[in-house]
């Protein structure tokens, strides 16, 4: 179709598709779709991070009442289901390929490519899963406020699109759908509102930054790029950092 027969998108259709995209929360189901839509779609993760995190001290906050244990199995359930999985999936098949491919380019993205899940994909996932619950029940049992796991999921959100914009694409998938389109003017918005919010919410969160760099570093040096399984498993790789920022800031230095 042609460029200047495509309808233009309204005014939330980049909200709405990150939120398919990123989520499995109910949407308005558009009449038209163009590709250069999803790519422009990304300055509304950290958004999206915002609501996610939304759900996850409610649910959080909820579970606590009762028990910790329980509020932190509330809030993973509710983070596996909202994300769909989509970041898990994308550790499970990065630990596979990094595992199996004994720093092969050829062999690291035939395992990434393959649908099946090897023995480093499913410890990798155990371990997340795992540190996940246990780093909630610290969090809750500590009574702290859950501003911090509001903010952590857009932080890490924001990280992908930083990620997307500044590494080259190894392979075809979903992070060449982000990464041949610059988003330095709402990656710059976006940070500022976050910073903001960390400042007022978690003031913890403002090391939030040195997460997604050594997670940039990492791929940088290791593999010179990026794929959409790289940024997903650097978004569960981060959250994790963030969330054990969060159960040691009590315990810091003032």
């Amino acid at each position: 179709m042609p460029e200047a027969s495509l309808p233009r998108p309204g005014r939330l259709t980049g909200l709405i598709l990150a939120l398919q995209f990123l989520t499995r929360l109910p949407t308005p189901q558009l009449k038209a779709f163009h590709p250069s839509w999803l790519a422009a779609s990304a300055r509304w993760f950290a958004v999206v991070g915002l609501l996610v995190g939304a759900l996850l001290a409610l649910a959080a906050l909820a579970g606590s009442r009762i028990d910790p244990w329980l509020g932190a199995l509330v809030a993973l359930v509710a983070w596996v289901w909202v994300t769909g999985g989509l970041h898990l999936d994308g550790l499970g098949d990065l630990a596979d390929a990094l595992g199996a491919s004994h720093r092969d380019p050829a062999r690291f993205h035939a395992v990434l490519k393959d649908p099946h899940v090897g023995s480093f994909g499913v410890l990798a996932l155990v371990l997340a899963v795992l540190a996940k619950l246990l780093l909630l029940m610290l969090l809750l049992k500590a009574g702290a406020p859950l501003w911090g796991l509001l903010l952590l999921p857009a932080w890490t959100r924001l990280f992908a699109v930083a990620w997307s914009a500044t590494l080259p694409p190894l392979a075809g998938g979903s992070g060449e759908r982000f990464g041949w389109q610059s988003h330095w003017p709402s990656l710059s918005v976006n940070l500022v509102l976050l910073t903001g919010l960390s400042v007022w919410l978690a003031p913890v969160l403002l090391a939030a930054p040195l997460a997604g760099l050594a997670w940039w570093a990492f791929l940088r040096r290791r593999l010179g790029g990026m794929t959409g399984d790289c940024l997903g498993a650097g978004i569960e790789l981060c959250e994790i950092l963030l969330l054990l920022l969060l159960v040691i800031a009590p315990h810091l230095p003032a």
